[in-house]
């Protein structure tokens, strides 16, 4: 997970990094800071995000550079910048533009706090579509979350031909309204729901973290799997909790506890199933049964 910048153009009732980098969000990585996390952390996939990457000057040439170094790129937006930017890149294999929606018009636009947020993103989608290019989106649950309006929002997106859907329920940050988030047994409940509705779509979420959201599965957390990099530097443990911040790469993974963390070792991770640190436990295998294995082959091979 890369943030060349932590500045943003909405203010999104449940995102923590604009509130808890607030003091450095007028600040940017430099091109060669981010090359050179790239270069040092030598992830198979680089993550875009912020912060609104689309905003950060130098992001066609970035996207270039991890390309030359045959990574691939998720390319997280609101969509909101889309129009402004999408001549300054090229469709490849490499680049997935990933769009983030919460849910039909009212619902997005209420979660983003900001009229006209949702219409920009489906005409982001369109035209990135148009234009040849790999197109995902990204959809986080919380707890007024309508499910019948995720199947709704669920269904354009697939009449829109996006190439897949991820999901994942709000993590609870501190700095945010504790009451919007959902706690791990109304995970499973909500989540059991949009399931029901759910096998007509295109999923980048695997069904074996799709079968833990609903409490079929248990899975651990693979927090040391999935890294972050931003203008504080390597942030520990992951993306959603902070307890400190490495020079290098190498530090990070020397240096932090990785087993103090997860759920029931930090009381943090007490109600948290986000993908960031449970689909990277599907991808490495390590508790898959052969039942999952069939399902993560049938769904590579049909989804």
């Amino acid at each position: 997970m890369l943030e060349p910048l932590h500045a943003c153009n909405l203010s999104c009732v449940g995102c923590g990094r604009i509130r808890e980098y607030e003091d450095s969000i007028s600040s940017k990585l430099s091109l060669e800071e981010c090359i050179q996390s790239v270069d040092e952390c030598e992830a198979p996939v680089v993550s875009l995000c912020g912060g609104e990457p689309l905003m950060y000057p130098q992001i066609d040439v970035l996207v270039q550079e991890i390309i030359k170094r045959k990574r691939h790129i998720y390319l997280c937006s609101n969509g909101v910048l889309v129009s402004k930017v999408i001549e300054r890149f090229q469709p490849s294999p490499y680049l997935l533009f990933n769009i983030h929606l919460d849910g039909t018009k009212d619902y997005h636009d209420k979660i983003v706090m900001q009229k006209g947020v949702f219409d920009k993103a489906i005409h982001a989608i369109k035209m990135l579509k148009e234009a040849g290019f790999q197109v995902c989106t990204n959809t986080t649950i919380y707890r007024d979350t309508d499910t019948a309006d995720v199947i709704r929002l669920f269904s354009m997106l697939t009449e829109l031909n996006v190439d897949g859907i991820l999901i994942s329920p709000a993590y609870g940050f501190e700095e945010c309204d504790p009451s919007i988030f959902l706690d791990r047994n109304d995970i499973k409940e909500k989540f059991r729901r949009i399931d029901e509705s759910s096998s007509q779509f295109s999923w980048y979420s695997t069904p074996i973290y799709r079968d833990f959201l609903k409490g079929d599965k248990d899975l651990e957390c693979s927090l040391w799997a999935n890294v972050t990099r931003n203008l504080s530097g390597w942030k520990a443990p992951c993306y959603l909790i902070t307890d400190g911040h490495f020079d290098t790469y190498k530090d990070l993974k020397e240096q932090v506890q990785w087993e103090n963390y997860g759920p029931g070792k930090d009381k943090r991770c007490s109600n948290c199933m986000s993908h960031v640190g449970f689909e990277p436990t599907v991808a490495l295998g390590t508790q898959n049964t052969l039942l999952d294995t069939m399902k993560l082959i049938s769904w590579n091979l049909f989804n």
